[in-house]
């Protein structure tokens, strides 16, 4: 029997997904699910999700819930970790508020900037502290990670155990397709394409339909739209944002964006800035998105659980993650492809070694095997490194315990520097590392210049 670990098992919609997919694949559908969390209430409210999937489904499958997550861990062959080290109260509302006391705006703050910066040092020790009992308890294991900021993590698991089985999974490659085809009328299946950068900063390469055996560059397309107004449409996935963002930015630097446009308005320093309302308004760009959806998604999870409790059932579907394809394709040995963020060991020969990268990836019984991709116009690594000396100065900081680097990162974050000036940005994260100080290591107090 799969032993599939769950840390983080509390995110339930998210677990409903991986759960799902799980049961409804033939070799995986008779698996034991173990389940933690830290939350007792949010763990139960998961339980009772997942035993209703499986009664739903009628599969063999077996169900654990733990508290302690070395017991949890103890035996797995796969580990899912889904997790928000403070949670969105306090730890995201203090992401926010800080940074804009200072002027400075954010839509997701989770990936890059001074808010994907607090949140890799908050997630980091969890991750190295799981990595530590799995090469104890399940050193066979292979970690599934799909906590943000996720190049941060990866990125810094690597540095640290080397030896684990690890991948850093997203949905941003599957969402754009869907986008995309929805904005051009397409099915989305006849989409082709291939994509590689780092995470929520990776680019379609190719981007290609396939009909009647023939292939059609879809690039025309969408510059041809974008021009003449007609995309994007309304978009499907999110909303709130107008997808603007990452059609501006393919106008200029010739190729399409993975992740969504509130996302990437973050990321550069081109959308937001003090005392341009015109931007925010011409392109759409939703501030503070991050903290309306979670408030959003609360209340949503509580109206379904309220009607999962009536009515006693819950619809089982297949969703478009790769949890369960990669699973499938590591305990039957069926190869599979999949995007995986890996640390570059020249998969990506124009990015430095040891960044964690985003490509195309073979999966069957060896594991996670990344491709190499050579042909990255310039303009996009040149943006790629923008992230990634961010990630790399954060990851240096955890990992050689050096608080100053914390500052650096922020003062290398694209969107941070063309908003504040450098005293500034060492007030800002003194201020940040006061607010968080009981989420973090002890060693970040020792270059704040403030007192609390």
């Amino acid at each position: 029997m799969t032993k599939i670990t769950f840390i983080g098992a509390g995110s339930t919609i998210f677990l409903k997904n991986i759960v799902g997919d799980t049961l409804l694949t033939p070799a995986l559908a008779d698996s034991h699910f173990a389940l933690m969390d830290i939350d007792a209430d949010r763990l139960a409210e998961s339980e009772l999700v997942a035993r209703t999937m499986i009664k739903t489904v009628g599969t063999g499958a077996t169900l654990s819930t733990h508290l302690d997550r070395r017991v949890a861990l103890d035996g797995a062959d796969f580990v899912v970790t889904a997790f928000q080290v403070g949670g969105y109260d306090p730890c995201t509302i203090t992401d926010f508020d800080i940074p804009k006391k200072y002027g400075l705006r954010q839509t997701i703050a989770d990936t890059l900037g001074v808010g994907g910066i607090m949140r890799g040092l908050r997630t980091v020790p969890v991750l190295w502290g799981i990595a530590a009992d799995m090469a104890e308890l399940c050193p066979n294991a292979t970690l599934l990670q799909y906590v943000n900021p996720m190049a941060i993590n990866t990125w810094s698991l690597a540095e640290r155990f080397p030896a684990l089985k690890q991948v850093g999974l997203c949905h941003s490659v599957q969402n754009t397709v869907q986008e995309l085809a929805h904005d051009l009328d397409i099915d989305q299946s006849s989409i082709r394409y291939k994509v590689a950068g780092v995470n929520h900063v990776a680019f379609f390469l190719r981007l290609e339909q396939e009909a009647d055996g023939k292939m059609r560059d879809l690039y025309p397309l969408l510059r041809d739209g974008y021009a003449n107004g007609t995309l994007p449409k309304p978009p499907l996935l999110m909303p709130r944002c107008a997808n603007k963002v990452r059609y501006e930015v393919m106008d200029h630097l010739g190729y399409f964006c993975t992740e969504s446009s509130e996302h990437l308005a973050e990321y550069v320093p081109w959308f937001i800035k003090e005392g341009r309302a015109d931007l925010i308004e011409q392109f759409n760009i939703p501030l503070d998105e991050y903290p309306a959806r979670c408030i959003e998604q609360v209340a949503d999870w509580k109206e379904q659980a309220a009607q999962m409790l009536t009515s006693g059932s819950v619809e089982v579907c297949k969703s478009h993650e790769f949890a369960a394809e990669l699973m499938n394709a590591i305990v039957t040995d069926t190869p599979y492809v999949m995007y995986g963020n890996l640390p570059n060991n020249g998969q990506i020969p124009q990015l430095p070694t040891g960044a964690a990268v985003e490509t195309p990836c073979l999966v069957d019984a060896n594991g996670v095997q990344p491709t190499v991709v050579k042909d990255i116009p310039p303009q996009l690594t040149a943006l790629m490194r923008t992230q990634i000396n961010v990630q790399e100065l954060t990851v240096r900081a955890l990992v050689d315990e050096n608080p100053e680097h914390i500052y650096h990162a922020a003062m290398m974050d694209p969107h941070t520097a063309a908003e504040l000036d450098m005293r500034q940005i060492r007030s800002m994260v003194d201020d940040l590392l006061i607010a968080h100080r009981d989420w973090l290591p002890e060693w970040t107090r020792a270059a704040v210049r403030k007192t609390a």
